[in-house]
């Protein structure tokens, strides 16, 4: 897999992460710790993709 691919993949699983994120958010009583998982892991990922932009 080549480092284009690799971040193509971590920005589709950003995006799906966001797509959890606005459903959780819109629920009538959110989970804080499901919000707060969520963003972490988005963390995590744009950090590995800025990485590789990087290296």
């Amino acid at each position: 897999m080549s480092v284009q691919d690799r971040i193509q993949t971590l920005k589709s699983r950003h995006e799906e992460l966001d797509k959890k994120l606005d459903m959780e958010n819109a629920r009538p009583m959110p989970d804080d710790e499901v919000i707060r998982t969520i963003k972490h892991e988005k963390l995590n990922l744009k950090d590995e993709m800025a990485r590789m932009a990087h290296a």
